[in-house]
């Protein structure tokens, strides 16, 4: 009975976050106005070169996500001058909720509740439509790092980075991902392989010849270099987004 009444609560919460999850998706992408995104650093260890990046870290180092929105709306015929504006917030004390390897659909759903329970607590009195907590690493001691994440519901990210001032570039390109992610934009890269699907995930499919390709699709991240080969560029400057991924975000009609 218990465990049945759970489930129901459950389900009568999901329903009520899908009704405002399209109600943001309405308000964050028509682009009639600038689109406000809180950057919230927090500290992933305790790590002497973490606690040193955090506290030298400042708002040049997201300077190139403004940029990249601005040029890429511009190309894809957006007329709006600021299409984001990227606000760096201070640290947040406490490490985002966890989700569980392999959790089902229920956990998720908890998880994604307590997330959002999360982004509330420590963004609160903001006015980030977008809020992206990004959890920093330090590489000798994790050189690699969880799988982030962009939620529709709510419009939270959740990124793991390095702390490590010469990976910056690579960082922003995995925070500006998980952003589209949460105005609709879906991955275009295969699961299996992380290699770039074509045609939606190169960033010119038509080029002639079509290896290498100039820039990476920016919800593939990765340059195909070859039809079995890609690599991560080292920032948002060789990164465009694609027809596909701007007509998810709202930015052409096709």
């Amino acid at each position: 009975m218990w465990k049945a009444l759970r489930s129901a609560v459950l389900l009568i919460t999901l329903v009520v976050v899908a009704t405002l999850t399209w109600g943001d998706r309405e308000r964050t992408t028509d682009w009639n106005s600038t689109l406000w995104i809180g950057v919230f650093p927090v500290a992933g260890d305790s790590s002497a070169v973490t606690r040193r990046y955090l506290g030298q870290l400042e708002p040049a180092a997201l300077a190139s996500i403004e940029r990249f929105f601005a040029r890429e709306a511009r190309r894809h015929g957006v007329s709006l001058a600021r299409p984001v504006r990227v606000d760096l917030h201070a640290e947040v004390p406490a490490l985002p909720p966890a989700l569980p390897p392999g959790a089902g659909p229920l956990r998720t759903a908890a998880w994604s509740l307590a997330m959002r329970a999360y982004a509330w607590r420590h963004a609160r009195g903001t006015l980030a439509d977008v809020r992206v907590f990004v959890v920093y690493h330090d590489p000798t001691l994790r050189p690699a790092v969880p799988h982030s994440l962009g939620m529709q519901k709510g419009l939270i990210g959740l990124v793991h980075a390095f702390a490590d001032r010469s990976m910056d570039g690579s960082n922003a390109i995995v925070v500006v991902h998980e952003v589209m992610h949460t105005l609709g934009a879906t991955d275009k890269y295969d699961p299996r392989s992380g290699l770039p699907v074509f045609p939606q995930g190169y960033a010119r499919p038509a080029a002639e010849p079509r290896y290498p390709q100039p820039t990476a699709e920016i919800m593939a991240g990765q340059r195909p270099l070859s039809e079995d080969r890609s690599e991560m560029p080292a920032g948002l400057a060789a990164v465009e987004v694609g027809d596909t991924t701007a007509f998810e975000i709202r930015w052409t009609a096709r």
